[in-house]
């Protein structure tokens, strides 16, 4: 068996039937790349093959009621790839609209704690002579935010990936294993037991922290700092309902912006963001007069020795939103990305980790309770919203031998902050992934739609 991490538990934890935490990705597909053809049988057996060398998609949870730790995984021995692997056709007439109803309305659905928590859902019927509307078929995957981050996940999708068409799959590998009840409880108690010893060596990095953070906020060198943000449409309580919006973007265009002006990639995401929310807010008479903050998730698997699947620290960003020239707005940007950088840098890799993993499951759920009734009474919110670039492979990608077109990435959202744009690089382009609540953004497709004026509004500065 594998414990989970307390950053990985929290996500079962704050989850509730309002704010389901688990992540998804519309992957388009071009299924005339396959060997043999496309049929459904046949994608089905050789997902199958590569399944059984991913030990990952096979685990479940478990856990004992005198368990004073957090749960396990442990291997399924009942595990049956058809109760994961669901195939549906889009209806008429099959372009992005109808793909995004279908794909905001399975990303509602919580997944079965009972099995391996991931799904994925083969979408047939798309009109392929739409240019956005798919490569020929979808296939949507949801996989809980307990057993990825963004840098597991990719990996995942990597292990199911092959740069060439006709690929072998990878040889089976052996699982976790299982575990009794009583091991679960020994375990969790052996690891509760050595709880007062992990704290006592978090109190003085966290205190370092905090004495670093305030000399830097006296100096102006630190990080947008949270319960900050302006009040936005998008930073109330969310319900159940999720619908999604895409966008695909020429990465070297993107390139070209990030060249010219000196900047990161990271930088230029975080402008076209910021342009697609200024005008948005603007054309409905709400773009407050401070910046938006966002909240950017930052691998920390390299800094980090601790056990877990999420390995992230965070930042919060500025995004210049009151700044009307994109030139400026990009170069005020990427000033307060390397201050954040700096300041998130100073802050111990393992910080959140540590202190996520002493928290009880009760106390994660009054927290949430508390924060949720703060909403309600017109508290400020934390931050505006979630933005996460995602890099991945710029090689032609087969995924059971069909070939890689596109990789939106949706990420959760939650009370306070019911909006998260995330963005994937592969294989030359840039695919935008936008998640919120149809009770607060009723029509996400304006917004996604205006990425491509944005990167236009950037690239028209370097000339």
């Amino acid at each position: 068996m594998q414990r989970l991490s307390g950053l990985d538990a929290s996500f079962l934890y704050l989850e509730t039937a309002q704010q389901p935490l688990h992540v998804c990705s519309i992957l388009e597909l071009d299924t005339s790349t396959m060997p043999g053809g496309y049929t459904f049988d046949r994608f089905r057996d050789e997902l199958n093959l590569r399944i059984k060398a991913m030990p990952e998609f096979r685990e479940k949870l478990a856990d004992s009621r005198f368990n004073l730790d957090h749960p396990v995984w442990v291997e399924d021995k009942d595990f049956d790839l058809d109760r994961h692997l669901h195939r549906i056709g889009l209806p008429a007439p099959g372009g992005r609209r109808e793909l995004a109803e279908i794909c905001g309305h399975i990303a509602s659905l919580p997944l079965d704690r009972s099995r391996p928590l991931w799904e994925k859902w083969v979408i047939e019927n798309l009109d392929v002579t739409d240019p956005q509307g798919g490569g020929g078929l979808v296939v949507l995957t949801k996989v809980h935010h307990a057993g990825v981050d963004g840098v597991t996940g990719a990996s995942l999708m990597s292990q199911l990936c092959s740069t060439e068409p006709d690929s072998p799959p990878p040889d089976p590998v052996d699982g976790t294993g299982d575990a009794s009840s009583l091991e679960i409880a020994v375990s969790g108690a052996v690891k509760f037991a050595t709880r007062p010893l992990k704290l006592a060596n978090a109190l003085p990095l966290t205190l370092s922290s905090v004495v670093d953070t305030v000399r830097r906020a006296r100096t102006g060198l630190s990080m947008a700092p949270p319960f900050a943000a302006p009040r936005t449409p998008f930073n109330a309580n969310v319900t159940g309902h999720r619908n999604v919006a895409f966008a695909q973007l020429d990465l070297e265009d993107v390139k070209t912006v990030k060249n010219h002006f000196g900047v990161k990639v990271n930088d230029v995401v975080m402008a076209l963001v910021s342009g697609v929310l200024r005008k948005f807010l603007a054309d409905r008479g709400e773009l407050p007069d401070n910046s938006l903050v966002a909240m950017v998730p930052v691998s920390v698997h390299e800094k980090s020795d601790r056990p877990g699947r999420n390995q992230v620290s965070g930042m919060f960003s500025r995004l210049e939103t009151h700044i009307e020239d994109p030139a400026a707005r990009l170069k005020s940007i990427a000033e307060a990305n390397s201050v954040a950088k700096q300041h998130s840098s100073a802050i111990g890799a393992t910080l959140l980790q540590d202190w996520t993993q002493f928290a009880a499951p009760a106390v994660f759920g009054v927290a949430m309770r508390v924060y949720a009734a703060s909403r309600l009474s017109g508290a400020r919110p934390v931050h505006n919203l979630v933005i996460s670039n995602v890099p991945g492979p710029q090689v032609p990608l087969y995924y059971v031998g069909c070939e890689a077109k596109a990789m939106y990435p949706l990420g959760p959202i939650f009370h306070g902050s019911g909006l998260n744009i995330t963005v994937m690089s592969l294989s030359g382009k840039l695919d935008v992934g936008i998640v919120s609540c149809p009770e607060l953004l009723p029509d996400l497709w304006k917004m996604a739609d205006d990425f491509s004026a944005a990167l236009d509004e950037l690239l028209a500065a370097t000339r």
